[in-house]
């Protein structure tokens, strides 16, 4: 029978700890076999630190830039529909099809990647709350009162 290594408590203190250690690093990089461009950057930021750091995979990351670039061009050809107008004589505009079908692709990655609203937020399981912890200790890293972490 394959045992697996037990999940650490999202509320102990080891996992408070990974989770100060981990806000303190560099953001993680996209990997390098994916080409995030300059308006894709934003999204890739946002989506990586929607989960704790120690649940990323390589393949995950694969998935998150390409999520990115799904994001970045949604915001494209929104911009472009809200010249356009969503239709175009008596049709649909084909740039709304286009985003309708960008929004569907980022549904799917987004779940298969469980950075979707119901993993991150929604039913507090652990790895929602590891996120919380990480984006806390961020989020207190200017307060002064509090004692800096830095990775060695």
């Amino acid at each position: 029978m394959k045992t697996t290594a037990r999940r650490l408590r999202s509320d102990s203190a080891h996992a408070a700890a990974e989770a100060y250690q981990n806000a303190a690093q560099a953001p993680i990089e996209p990997p390098t076999c994916v080409t995030l461009r300059e308006q894709d950057k934003a999204f890739w930021t946002r989506i990586v630190e929607s989960k704790a750091r120690s649940t990323w995979t390589a393949t995950d990351l694969v998935s998150a830039a390409h999520l990115a670039r799904a994001m970045a061009d949604m915001e494209t050809l929104q911009a472009q529909l809200d010249v356009e107008g969503y239709v175009t004589g008596d049709k649909i505009n084909p740039t709304a099809k286009a985003l309708e079908m960008l929004s569907k692709r980022v549904v799917m990655i987004a779940r298969a990647i469980q950075v979707h609203a119901l993993a991150t937020v929604g039913d507090a399981r652990d790895a929602g709350k590891a996120a919380t912890a990480e984006r806390e200790a961020r989020e207190q890293e200017d307060d002064p009162l509090l004692p800096k972490l830095y990775v060695l």
